[in-house]
């Protein structure tokens, strides 16, 4: 087995309040980006699980042959790990951890709220599809990444510098097209915290889960950071408003 890169070991944390955390991390990245919100709500009395999703965490090789299906399966193992031992959850995400997380509150209508920071939301149009799939079926399994994108020159994310093409697709097909058709029977709480100066995910992508979603919705806007928000300069932002948010819809303050 491959070693894991030093910081990317996923995280299991017992509470005292019965309510619990899922945190999930985002594409090529892995939990060292999410480590900061999980130790934030383990400190507030939450059970917090933070997996380490399939394919990550390692070389990028062991992402090429990751689906949609993979990333879902292992959240959903989070999950059912943490409600078992608690009475409400609520589940966070960034990027691709954010579509995670719209997933599993899809599955589960009774998750007590939801956290989206910076989420891949808005399925693609016809034309971004065909070009990734003349890329995957031209051969290329690998295409430049999207790491690091931190307006904070003192902070660095750790992962992958490559971006497993296939791996988009599935979640871009299999993913957000069916995903999308269900925001609007979803309605529990969200928190939706965005970058305006993101340089992966549009922010059209957030304005496009508001148009859409069926519960109600809190919006921060996170000035200071780029896409991996958590790691940069609004990441205290992020910690301290997931907590009171967390804490408000579990009723556990």
């Amino acid at each position: 087995m491959t070693a894991l890169i030093p910081g990317a070991e996923p995280w299991s944390h017992t509470g005292s309040k019965r309510v619990g955390a899922l945190v999930i991390h985002g594409l090529t990245s892995n939990p060292d980006s999410m480590r900061g919100v999980a130790k934030a709500l383990a400190a507030a009395g939450f059970d917090v699980e933070l997996p380490l999703l399939p394919g990550h965490g390692t070389v990028m090789e062991d992402l090429i042959p990751i689906r949609w299906s993979d990333f879902v399966g292992e959240v959903e193992a989070a999950y059912s790990k943490l409600a078992a031992r608690v009475d409400k959850v609520v589940v966070i995400g960034l990027s691709l951890g954010g579509s995670l997380t719209l997933r599993v509150g899809a599955n589960h209508p009774e998750v007590a709220g939801l956290v989206c920071i910076n989420p891949v939301a808005e399925p693609q149009v016809p034309e971004v599809i065909e070009m990734l799939q003349g890329i995957a079926d031209g051969g290329t399994e690998v295409m430049p990444g999207i790491r690091g994108d931190i307006a904070d020159p003192d902070a660095k994310e750790s992962g992958y510098d490559g971006t497993a093409v296939r791996a988009v697709l599935s979640l871009l097909v299999d993913g957000l097209v069916p995903l999308a058709a269900e925001y609007s029977g979803m309605h529990m709480p969200m928190l939706l915290l965005n970058s305006p100066q993101d340089h992966v995910i549009e922010p059209k992508q957030s304005e496009f889960l508001v148009g859409r979603y069926g519960g109600p919705i809190e919006r921060i806007s996170l000035e200071r950071s780029f896409h991996v928000a958590t790691l940069d300069y609004d990441k205290d932002l992020i910690n301290e408003a997931t907590v009171a948010f967390a804490q408000r819809v579990t009723g556990s303050a």
